[in-house]
């Protein structure tokens, strides 16, 4: 039997509206703590053989400070932001795919036993933010919703999880200016327990008819709201590119963030960035400025040349290399490093990806000053990039553990990594 193309168009379309609502409809039944019929058997993901040895091989040639120490952790496909239990040794991870995993060390030994994909029976779209309320609730932050699972580290074993859909879908940012590009969110509960979150606007650099509306909804900003029920929603900080890391120093509750640079000006233009927020309100100059580089009016913006320079702009506390592609970071709150690292911040360069040249793909640190402010940056680990310009791994997130250890993803080669100091 033959079938005309319009036919197999349409079953198409009709299959892809009948898994929609399949999702739409077992998330309706777990907020109603009602079983959707998944399979309680969830597939985890083999921690051993070729590849595992393959990457332990690779690690051989990351060069650490003296006296720290590097090995996997897990293998976890696509591995991005990482979120740690406050509980147990469990640690969530995002994707920029459809799946977030539950990455276990039952035993305590400082290696992974166990990675499965947390709440299989409710479809995800893009789940790269992950990170946790002070009394324990699991936020995940997708492309364009929001969700917050209670007891996540206690329930995790099973398909089907309680959750509370903060922001439904469609709803974090208008459908119309949903994009491929810059859709990764990241996400922290702040001090004033509200959950902040960032939004790269989805452009290299937004049109000119973009700018006021983009500032005004959040697009290219960070924006807070209740982390149950999404309400009191503000832009918190504007004048940003594409944040895809930021942690609120513990000492004195400011924000610190990343953002990436614009791409088509050259190999060592614009650089990239680390900020400071202090207060609700602030702008931090994109489009007019990125870093100290003025990209209104420039080949990648000539139609932002009459743009007026933002009143009173932030710059950035830190100026990386151009196109390193700074992404997740955080502050070091262990006692295990050396006392030069305690309170300073980790941040992770994912590499160039259009530079004549490949450059990044290592972990820096930077000291913070005794005013709160940054000190000198400095490379801390790298060697994924090869003398070839290959790419053997590529950092994405680091995050701490209540032992004093650093873990570090990486989605190209899908993994987590342990950086331990000593013995």
């Amino acid at each position: 039997m033959k079938f005309s193309k319009s036919f197999a168009l349409m079953t198409s379309a009709l299959l892809a509206l009948s898994g929609t609502a399949f999702a739409m409809d077992n998330l309706e039944k777990l907020k109603n703590v009602k079983v959707t019929g998944i399979s309680l058997d969830i597939p985890t993901v083999p921690q051993e053989g070729r590849n595992a040895d393959a990457i332990r091989a690779n690690l051989e040639k990351v060069k650490l400070p003296p006296g720290f120490n590097i090995e996997l952790y897990a293998i976890v496909p696509d591995a991005r932001e990482m979120a740690v239990g406050l509980a147990t040794n469990m640690v969530f991870v995002g994707t920029r795919k459809t799946s977030v995993w539950a990455v276990t060390d039952r035993n305590g030994d400082s290696i992974a036993d166990e990675v499965k994909e947390f709440a299989p029976s409710i479809s995800k779209k893009v789940p790269n933010a992950v990170c946790f309320t002070p009394d324990g609730f699991l936020i995940i932050v997708e492309h364009n919703r929001i969700l917050n699972f209670p007891a996540a580290e206690f329930f995790y074993e099973s398909p089907d999880v309680a959750v509370i859909e903060v922001v439904s879908q469609g709803n974090l940012i208008p459908e119309s200016e949903e994009s491929f590009n810059h859709g990764a969110r990241t996400c922290e509960v702040g001090p004033d327990g509200k959950l902040y979150v960032t939004l790269g606007q989805p452009y290299n650099v937004q049109p000119a008819t973009k700018v006021d509306y983009y500032d005004e909804i959040g697009i290219g900003g960070i924006i807070r709201l209740d982390p149950f029920d999404g309400s009191g929603r503000e832009v918190y900080s504007r004048g940003v590119r594409n944040s895809v890391g930021m942690g609120f120093n513990p000492a004195d509750g400011t924000l610190w963030w990343t953002d990436n640079q614009v791409d088509g000006l050259g190999d060592n233009v614009p650089p990239g960035e680390l900020n400071r927020s202090t207060t609700i309100g602030e702008h931090f100059g994109f489009p007019y400025w990125n870093g100290d580089y003025k990209v209104a009016g420039s080949g990648a913006a000539p139609d932002l040349a009459d743009m007026a320079e933002p009143v009173g702009a932030v710059f950035p506390q830190v100026n990386f290399p151009a196109h390193q592609a700074q992404l997740g970071m955080a502050f070091y709150t262990g006692q295990k490093f050396p006392s030069k690292y305690r309170g300073g911040i980790f941040v992770a360069s994912h590499g160039s990806w259009n530079r004549t040249e490949p450059s990044g793909a290592l972990i820096n640190f930077i000291p913070l000053n005794d005013d709160g402010t940054a000190g000198q940056s400095e490379v801390f680990a790298e060697g994924w990039l090869d003398e070839t310009g290959i790419y053997k791994g590529r950092p994405v997130d680091v995050a701490m553990m209540k032992d004093g250890s650093m873990l570090v993803s990486d989605d190209y080669v899908g993994a987590i990594y342990r950086i331990s100091y000593g013995n």
